[in-house]
């Protein structure tokens, strides 16, 4: 026992922070169970402001990032607001912090190496390896990101003149947009991505795909996503390179991207297959290709699921090429686009079957009072339409009520 309490007593004399380690690649379930004293162990490039701002609420002593806080591709204010708030903040080195550091363990960090914090051994067990952002760091990180901002900007200026230039009559008239046998018109389509999170956004359209069965298109691995949800699918855009035989071979139609001279990789694979495909030149990304193609066929409503145009998109340097003709698309395309997460939102605010149930059974009720009072008289209804009202008043609440589901 006092050799126990020895121990312990040299262990908070090493050098560093110490807390328990909360570990998650979901942020914003990290968030939620960070307590004062934690050590959070996240992965999120070029970390923002919302969630520096619920690091600092939350009280954390220090933050590990497998990915870059700051990447350069524009000034994120979130470290700044972390290291100013008094919160160590690392970068790991190696990939491997979230199998080195496991959720609800006790760990040191000192010189920008996390340690595991055991009293029983006496050399102290490396975890990962970081790079420690402090100030002068972060200030130095945010100033060559300001510096790459305006250069981004001038890539995206030309890049969007060039795209008007060569493709003005694609995107304003949809001269060259494909006229596959589906009708569109009129119809809600559903553009199911291959960017992160397609699969959750798709399973948050359950209620509308249920509701309205739009026409559901598949763009790369979407194409996949749909299937794999049990819908059917109806279009493909996508390489046929990149999706199993038992994909392109369905009932779906295949619009395959191409370059602006007509080359298109992967029509070799359509002729191995012995399906039909329908060539659609266009500099855009596929994702653009299926909203320009839905909104110039007359589509009334385009819902995209895995189509990601952010702030963190449009700056991120791999996606400079395309981001012109996704930046004029989604112009084009306007008030006939929303997102996944929009539309889930507002089917969780509609009227619950409970309520409407609740209704029904109202309904039998007066009919079935209306018969037993038949013949006596009136002053049976009087606590019977009392009670009614009461129940029509509460169920008006409840539905006016925002957010009632």
């Amino acid at each position: 026992m006092r050799m126990l309490a020895l121990l312990s007593k040299n262990s908070e004399t090493l050098p560093g922070r110490t807390g328990t380690a909360r570990v998650d690649r979901d942020t914003r379930r990290l968030l939620d169970r960070v307590e004062p004293g934690d050590i959070a162990v996240l992965d999120e490039m070029d970390l923002d402001q919302v969630t520096a701002d619920r690091l600092l609420a939350a009280g954390v002593a220090a933050v590990v990032n497998a990915s870059p806080s700051i990447s350069g591709r524009y000034p994120n204010p979130g470290p700044e607001l972390l290291v100013a708030g008094g919160v160590l903040l690392l970068d790991a080195v190696t990939s491997d912090a979230f199998d080195r550091i496991r959720d609800g363990a006790k760990v040191r960090i000192d010189s920008g190496v996390v340690y595991a914090d055991r009293l029983t051994r006496r050399e102290p067990e490396v975890l990962v390896e970081c790079l420690e952002l402090d100030e002068t760091a972060v200030a130095d990180r945010l100033s060559e990101a300001r510096n790459g901002l305006a250069g981004h900007l001038e890539c995206f200026a030309a890049g969007t003149l060039e795209f008007v230039r060569t493709e003005s009559s694609l995107l304003m008239d949809g001269i060259g947009v494909p006229d596959p046998d589906l009708d569109l018109n009129g119809r809600q389509v559903v553009v199911v991505g291959d960017g992160p999170g397609h699969a959750e956004d798709l399973k948050k359209l359950k209620p509308f795909i249920k509701e309205y069965a739009p026409i559901m298109i598949g763009v790369g691995s979407g194409a996949e996503a749909v299937r794999r949800a049990g819908y059917r699918l109806d279009l493909i855009v996508a390489n046929p390179e990149q999706l199993p035989a038992k994909i392109l071979t369905g009932n779906a139609e295949l619009i395959v991207p191409a370059e602006l001279d007509g080359y298109a990789e992967g029509l070799d694979r359509v002729k191995e297959l012995g399906i039909g495909a329908i060539t659609f030149p266009c500099s855009g990304t596929p994702a653009d290709l299926a909203l320009l193609l839905a909104h110039h066929r007359g589509a009334a409503l385009i819902v995209t699921a895995g189509a990601p145009a952010s702030l963190e998109e449009f700056f991120d340097r791999c996606r400079r090429d395309s981001n012109p003709a996704t930046f004029l698309t989604r112009l084009k395309v306007g008030g006939a686009i929303m997102d996944a997460t929009a539309v889930a939102t507002l089917y969780r605010s509609r009227v619950p079957g409970a309520l409407m149930a609740l209704l029904v059974l109202a309904a039998l009720v007066v009919l079935i009072v209306a018969v037993l009072a038949a013949g006596h008289g009136s002053e049976i209804l009087a606590p019977v339409q009392d009670l009614l009202h009461r129940a029509d008043l509460w169920v008006r609440e409840t539905i006016g009520r925002p957010g009632a589901s």
